[in-house]
């Protein structure tokens, strides 16, 4: 019994660290790098149809020839915050 508590009590220490807000708008999000939409600064057009918190992809080639797809959000200021980033493969070993 005292040892399933134990067991309980650290597995709660260790998701209250899981939970913190890395999505949330406060965040810095990550660093535009060039094709990002917002290289040069947020955009001057803001997307005032589009509802905050709402999420879109935007695909580039990078400065190596690299696919990147970037997911933006948008924040209540009309700003964009980019979430995520990955990187396609060149090639892939299953094609055909």
């Amino acid at each position: 019994m005292r040892r399933s508590m134990g067991l309980g009590l650290v597995l709660a220490i260790a998701l209250t660290g899981c939970t913190t807000s890395s999505g949330s708008y406060a965040s810095v999000g990550l660093a535009p790098i060039p094709g990002s939409i917002t290289y040069h600064g947020q955009p001057r057009t803001k997307l005032t149809k589009s509802p905050v918190g709402s999420s879109f992809p935007h695909t580039f080639t990078d400065q190596w020839g690299r696919q990147v797809e970037e997911i933006y959000i948008i924040r209540p200021d009309r700003s964009l915050l980019i979430a995520e980033r990955h990187y396609r493969p060149v090639f892939s070993l299953d094609d055909d």
